[in-house]
């Protein structure tokens, strides 16, 4: 049902042609990596004082010294966000001045011209990129982005510093998609979809993802369909758990798919809130967390004797998606 709302998109944007909001000789940069964390730990230290020989020969009793060290090392980006990203740290940074761009028919602005720099803009519809190397950033766009055409020829693109999504409302399809972009401090809101991944090359960093659902849907934060190599998700945050209709925040079993690799997110909701099956090549699975008894049935369903799978915990949080304890390890079963 999804594909048929993406493809009824694309076929229906007759829409208004961005040919240069800023012309950008530079590819799109490649978001920063993260640190990872470690799980508490308790060192209990022993030390046993004897007197001078010159006094009676006596032993004083051993004093112990207890040091606890803290629950969790929190992942930082070394951008916006310090810990897990959340809506404070991503979207579009607080006091840009935005600028509404003009709707073509269909609902849609439809970007032509590669190397496009979209910055500091507001999109009240979908943003339709058929354009390589474009650029987009400080903007919001209230409806979705999708880089592929008629014929499935999908564009590069990166989207940084963005909110995408209406303020209220839950829209079914995809947030972002399809193929060949890279995503960084994206705020993703009112979706039943957060990023969909249909192709090669995608990478998604220090970003947050607030799902919602319609009755019918089969909400996931990421989905793949007919899925290349090369995906990576990255200190992101996936919170499922005001959505009713779901599948799963991270919801990886696309048989297409190769060289997938998952590190230093946090994880909450669905149905089981990871699924990781049916890929091949490199599969890894490092430095996640997943909020204790989020899920429906299970933290995990996943090919687990061929995924690279390490330090990995349950976790519990607050209402600003700090850790506050560490359950236990997040092993996969």
């Amino acid at each position: 049902m999804r594909r048929v709302l993406l493809s009824a998109l694309l076929a229906g944007v007759t829409a208004a042609t961005v040919t240069a909001c800023q012309q950008s000789d530079a590819a799109p940069g490649t978001p920063t990596s993260s640190t990872t964390s470690s799980s508490a730990e308790t060192t209990t230290t022993t030390t046993t004082t004897e007197s001078s020989s010159a006094a009676p020969t006596t032993t004083a009793k051993p004093t112990t010294t207890t040091t606890q060290k803290p629950v969790v090392t929190l992942p930082t980006s070394g951008g916006r966000c310090t810990a897990f990203p959340t809506p404070a740290c991503t979207g579009v940074p607080a006091g840009t001045a935005l600028t509404k761009m003009e709707l073509g028919e269909g609902g849609a602005v439809k970007v032509t011209q590669p190397g496009t720099v979209i910055d500091g803009r507001h999109v009240t519809g979908d943003l339709v990129i058929n354009a390589d190397n474009v650029v987009v950033r400080n903007s919001q766009i209230d409806g979705a982005v999708v880089n592929e055409d008629g014929a499935r020829r999908q564009y590069t693109y990166s989207i940084t510093d963005s909110t995408v999504g209406p303020a209220s409302g839950c829209l079914t399809a995809p947030a972002i998609g399809m193929g060949r972009y890279t995503a960084t401090r994206v705020h993703v809101r009112g979706h039943g979809d957060g990023f969909r991944a249909s192709g090669d090359a995608i990478r998604i960093d220090d970003s947050y993802v607030k799902l919602c659902s319609n009755p019918g849907d089969h909400s996931d934060g990421i989905q793949q369909y007919q899925t290349g190599g090369g995906l990576v998700i990255n200190h992101t945050t996936f919170d499922q758990r005001s959505a009713t209709s779901v599948t799963a925040p991270i919801d990886i079993m696309d048989s297409q798919s190769r060289d997938v690799t998952i590190t230093n997110n946090l994880v909450m909701g669905g149905t089981y809130s990871v699924y990781f099956r049916n890929t091949t090549g490199t599969r890894v699975f490092h430095n996640n967390r997943v909020v204790d008894k989020s899920w429906i049935y299970g933290p995990t369903e996943a090919d687990c004797g061929l995924i690279d799978w390490s330090g990995n915990t349950i976790v519990t949080i607050d209402g600003n998606y700090n850790v506050t304890s560490t359950v236990g390890p997040w092993n996969c079963k």
